[in-house]
Formats: structure tokens, sequence, C-alpha cells
């Protein structure tokens, strides 16, 4: 059985882009259309990576690593971030809130995959 990857966000084509591109290497994905559903499947299940956007509805990205971070089970599991913003506060906010890293979309299907390589090892 492949990784297990659970991508957020709020925009159902940045959603199904995303899925597309990491199921094309054979990665297993789900998909929650906000940090709230996300924290929700992670209490239920277990994810080998998290890639999630900053800004949706009801739970950022930020308040949802934060509570990740304080799940024993997703104390080192690679969360990246997905979005539009690209400020050096920004990142710093999400480096803080324990984020393995930070990507600016419009993403590159290249590197989102060397990017899932990377973290999944």
């Amino acid at each position: 059985m492949g990784k297990h990857i659970l991508i957020v966000d709020d925009s159902p084509s940045v959603r199904q882009m995303v899925e597309t591109t990491l199921r094309s290497a054979n990665y297993d994905v789900t998909a929650a259309n906000d940090g709230q559903q996300a924290l929700a499947y992670c209490q239920k299940n277990n994810y080998d990576f998290v890639l999630t956007d900053q800004n949706m509805p009801n739970m950022d990205g930020l308040t949802l690593i934060k509570s990740l971070r304080n799940l024993n089970s997703y104390l080192r599991t690679p969360i990246v971030v997905l979005t539009t913003e690209a400020s050096d506060s920004m990142k710093a906010q999400g480096k803080a809130a324990g984020a393995t890293g930070w990507m600016v979309k419009p993403f590159d299907p290249a590197k989102l995959l060397e990017v899932a390589r990377r973290v999944l090892g």
C-alpha cells in the first residue's frame, strides 16, 4: 500500500489538480475542504503527509498545523503549506506553527512530486 496523503484546500479545482498529480505517482490521497474537516479526518486516521492551504473557511492552515502538532500521532508528520501567501512573515508564522515546508501557488506538478518524495523519504 502506498503512502497516504491528506490534501486540504477549499478550492475544488485545486484539490482536483493536486489529487490528480499525487495519484499519478501512486500515492493514496484523501481530500478535505477545510482545516476543520482535515482535523476530524486526522483524529480518525493516520496520514503520512499533510498538504494544506492557508486561507480557508472554518479553520485556516496555520490553525490546522498547530492543532495537528498537539496530536501525538502528528508530531513528526510532514506538513507542507500550499498557498498564495508568499510573504516572509507568513512563512515564519508557518514555521513557528510547525510547518515542514511552504509552497506558493500556482504549483508546479513536478515540484510537488519532488517535495512529496523528499518528505516521505
